[in-house]
């Protein structure tokens, strides 16, 4: 079984690298931010390059997944009462499905800044999987949009005006989840055909030794190599621990002290870099080859100045780039953390940068975009706008189009 196992998830990693047409999870192919595509536009405006704009009905941050010709995304009612999810046709911009997925009674109370259709759902052909943290998890049939099955037993706290966030991640024939709330803290493996659980990895923290809110997180977990084989890299609050993908068995933690974590890590460069916390953010680079309790000489460096609270960090060959929610853009080495360049854009980030044939694509939440070129240098290539609105979903690509969502409309620019 574990050989089987081990295949399908050596399988799917190598599909992923070349699924490069299509954006199955959030941040894409790896989940790291980058695309192969080779045309993406430099410049655009409300007038100039939208293929198609299409009303979302509702309320949600979640980013779109694309699978073929299909484009789903999650909504949900101001009040969480309702939850759906929205497939778009990627040519057309029409709607093909809109799916009244579940029913709230009494959902929590929840951030301003936040929706009830935060998390971005995963695709794969002929299946779309759904998450909306504590009030339900599904899976679709993408190509009739009818309910393959569903779960809505992933139940953690998300009070003191939080919210859902976790993102879910494919891993061969597994959905893994992480669920980090106030009262409940574990990542948990669901058999895709039929939604069963095939592992579940309680935290090995004792979270009854800090305050309830300092046990919560909203992050989600990242494939990196360990040897010839893979581990799952999973970010928490007070810790970041990974994991077998095959068995769920804990291979090591590095303890942080931070908590209520959003970016997802990256890797590279033989190091694993992850966002310690929210209100007070450093990005640490560890390496992914320790066994328990990751002793220091494991962490490389720690960075505590203008690091995101919400956008992942991005890494392109030696250099890893972090905008902070203010607008700081900082340019480290990788190996070492030092500080290549600073500068500062306008607005506020929330989304995830993009990395595509020599460019790099910020967004902020006023949907203006900063173009740069990666390098030792900064330098600015464009500014583009949208008309100003609320942005807060990462951008997806797929073909030579970038397909950018609002708090009203999603968009195919080319």
């Amino acid at each position: 079984m574990r050989s089987a196992l081990c295949i399908i998830v050596a399988l799917y990693v190598a599909g992923s690298l070349l699924a490069d047409e299509d954006w199955r999870q959030f941040r894409g192919p790896t989940g790291e931010g980058h695309t192969n595509a080779k045309q993406l536009p430099l410049t655009w405006s409300e007038d100039q390059k939208i293929a198609w704009k299409t009303a979302i009905h509702d309320r949600g941050w979640s980013s779109p997944v694309i699978c073929g010709n299909q484009i789903w995304v999650t909504t949900a009612t101001r009040e969480g009462h309702q939850l759906f999810a929205v497939c778009v046709d990627r040519e057309t911009g029409k709607i093909i499905h809109d799916v009244h997925v579940f029913d709230v009674e009494q959902p929590q109370l929840i951030a301003a800044e936040n929706t009830f259709a935060t998390p971005t759902p995963a695709i794969e052909p002929g299946r779309v999987y759904l998450h909306y943290g504590t009030y339900g998890t599904a899976c679709l049939d993408s190509t009739t949009g009818t309910t393959v099955w569903t779960r809505r037993d992933l139940n953690c706290d998300h009070e003191s005006g939080a919210g859902p966030g976790s993102s879910p991640l494919l891993v061969g024939n597994l959905l893994i989840v992480n669920v980090d709330g106030r009262d409940v803290q574990y990542v948990i493996a669901l058999d895709t055909s039929n939604g069963k659980t095939a592992w579940k990895a309680d935290r090995s923290f004792d979270y009854s030794t800090v305050p309830v809110n300092m046990r919560k997180a909203f992050s989600m977990p990242l494939l990196v190599p360990r040897g010839t084989e893979q581990q799952l890299v999973s970010p928490a609050a007070q810790a970041v621990y990974a994991y077998d993908p095959v068995t769920g068995e804990e291979l090591w933690r590095v303890l942080h002290g931070g908590f209520s974590c959003a970016p997802r890590p990256v890797y590279g460069q033989g190091l694993v870099f992850f966002v310690t916390d929210h209100d007070h953010p450093q990005l640490w680079a560890v390496r992914p080859d320790g066994v328990g309790d990751v002793p220091d000489s494991h962490v490389a460096w720690k960075e505590t100045r203008a690091i995101p609270s919400r956008s992942s960090p991005l890494l392109v060959d030696e250099l890893l780039y972090v905008v902070s929610r203010q607008g700081i853009l900082s340019c480290l080495e990788a190996k070492t953390g030092q500080v290549v360049w600073k500068t500062r854009m306008e607005g506020q980030y929330s989304a995830c940068a993009i990395h595509a044939d020599n460019r790099i694509y910020f967004f902020n939440e006023s949907a203006a975009c900063t173009v740069i070129r990666p390098g030792r240098k900064y330098e600015e290539l464009a500014v583009n706008r949208l008309h100003e609105q609320l942005l807060m979903a990462s951008p997806a690509v797929a073909g030579d189009a970038l397909f950018i969502r609002t708090e009203e409309y999603l968009y195919r620019v080319e």
